[in-house]
């Protein structure tokens, strides 16, 4: 078993939650809070310790969620209060904790806070949100672009002056600046951590802090056409400034308090993410997210090298943690298909760290196709086109081959072709995906050497990934075939294999065994 002197997020898995798509229980097509805890036994089947949920709060939805518009409540599309302190109660019971999603870089602009502070140049709250004088020229303050493309600047012209908003017009950026502002954050953590909230993953954590004296980005000298029109600058001044670490350390603070994990989404290189990890004396955020696996091209050299990049840059004390998708990024199945995503499963549940598990990859789902009359996205909307957006890994689980996800009609449509990929089908089928994900976690559970043991020799070889995984306790190699043909490897006991029998083409032990195409194997290593 794990070590008690061990944070219980080391050993953890994470699902990631998005809750509009989940299970809805009330039949008007969204997911919701009851459809979440009518479903904790398959969560619980599978495998995972803890669940992030997407945004829950209140909120006119402008960005599904991510404009927040009170910050201690419950949106009644998702239930109340009372549903989430049940669910709460009910997943603590069956052994999994609760990540919330904390958002704190902007608020929805229907916050009671920015309604008094775009009220009058003088309001108290005022100061709550970043205002500024046009430029001379009666344009925004700077060439600031937003993420969704645009300026990152909205006029408003009840106090002749620009707000800043690093994504929709909808979604004012709070001034973390100020110290009431920092205040106000932290009790609304505070009233989560109360409740047993047992931590949060906090959304664009290096947005949260832009330049004191809002210079110009530098342009990008490697946009070109059909990257977004985000990409024009460098985000230099607008994110990723060093007042941000502060607040993460005050966050950290609050947390620790709790026995509560923080994990941080952050999208930078992998210097200045480890910055995110604080110091001795000012720590951060325990886990700042991970990319790499959901940015690197599917070859084992590749995938070596960002391991051991990522490994060796990890600050004394700093704990890994890796991911293969999210409610923003295309799915590992489109993006490798279907053979080399269970080979992904592998590698995500075996490296060494903390591994989050977006909902419908343990299924295989795909990219769903989502007729143009259907798009929800504002960022598909605001730049059609570009393949940027979300709608397509957003889509509702398949629960059925009917889809049993409503009894009404789903907020977006559920793609005919993740039917026959529903989970009841794949919950009696030793075979599919969603039976290794069980059996990848059961062992992982199972064997602290996978969980939370060392992690060395990682090489590519041709197709071939290998690393292994060690402890007091017992060593295992792992090998993974990023390939269409056969590949030898050096010899084992088979424990797993990422196809439903363990291995068919077995030498002897003096000449290694071979990997089929497409596939992976924890092999014990005497």
């Amino acid at each position: 078993m794990v070590s008690s002197a061990q944070p219980w997020w080391q050993a953890a898995t994470i699902y990631h939650i998005y809750p509009r798509s989940f299970a809805d229980s009330d039949g008007d097509g969204i997911g919701d809070l009851r459809g979440i805890a009518d479903r904790l036994d398959y969560l619980v089947d599978l495998g995972i310790d803890c669940v992030w949920i997407s945004p829950i709060y209140p909120s006119p939805m402008a960005d599904f969620g991510y404009d927040v518009a009170d910050y201690t409540g419950i949106d009644p599309r998702f239930g109340t209060l009372a549903d989430f302190d049940a669910l709460l109660a009910r997943a603590h019971g069956r052994g999994i904790r609760v990540l919330l999603d904390f958002v704190p870089n902007h608020s929805s602009d229907r916050h009671d806070w920015f309604v008094e502070s775009r009220s009058s140049r003088d309001n108290p709250k005022r100061d709550w949100y970043i205002w500024r004088d046009p430029a001379p020229d009666g344009g925004p303050p700077n060439n600031w672009i937003s993420d969704f493309g645009g300026p990152a600047w909205s006029f408003d012209s009840v106090t002749g002056q620009y707000y800043s908003r690093a994504f929709l017009p909808e979604q004012p950026d709070l001034n973390w600046r100020n110290p009431a502002v920092r205040s106000a954050m932290l009790d609304a953590m505070r009233f989560w951590f109360d409740r047993g909230v047992d931590g949060f993953r906090i959304d664009v954590q290096w947005h949260m802090v832009k330049h004191a004296d809002f210079p110009d980005n530098p342009p990008n000298p490697d946009y070109r056409a059909g990257m977004g029109d985000m990409h024009r600058v460098l985000q230099l001044h607008s994110t990723d400034q060093p007042e941000v670490h502060a607040i993460a350390t005050a966050m950290r603070q609050q947390a620790d308090a709790y026995g509560a994990v923080l994990v941080g989404e952050i999208y930078l290189p992998i210097p200045k993410l480890m910055t995110y990890y604080g110091t001795a004396d000012a720590p951060g955020v325990h886990l700042p997210f991970n990319f790499q696996l959901i940015e690197a091209n599917w070859n084992a050299a590749e995938l070596a090298a960002r391991i051991v990049e990522y490994e060796a840059a990890l600050p004394a004390g700093g704990w890994p943690n890796w991911v293969l998708g999210n409610h923003d990024r295309p799915r590992i199945a489109t993006r490798v298909g279907q053979a080399q995503a269970r080979v992904a499963a592998m590698l995500l549940l075996t490296l060494r760290g903390t591994p989050t598990l977006y909902q419908g990859d343990e299924l295989g789902l795909t990219d769903a196709q989502v007729p143009a009359d259907k798009v929800q996205d504002p960022r598909e909307l605001r730049e059609p086109g570009l393949g940027l957006g979300r709608d397509p890994v957003r889509t509702p689980l398949p629960w059925t081959a009917e889809g049993g996800f409503t009894t009404g009609d789903p907020w977006l449509p559920i793609d005919p072709a993740h039917l026959s990929r529903n989970a009841r089908a794949q919950a009696d089928d030793p075979a599919s995906m969603l039976s290794l994900y069980r059996r990848l976690l059961a062992l992982r559970r199972a064997t602290p050497a996978l969980a939370t043991g060392a992690i060395g020799d990682i090489r590519a070889d041709g197709d071939v990934l290998t690393y292994v995984r060690g402890d007091g306790a017992g060593r295992y190699r792992i090998a993974l075939n990023l390939g269409d043909r056969p590949a030898r490897v050096e010899p084992g006991r088979i424990i797993l294999s990422t196809h439903a029998d363990p291995g068919s083409a077995i030498l002897r032990p003096a000449e290694g065994h071979i990997l089929r195409p497409a596939e992976g194997h924890i092999l014990k290593v005497d």
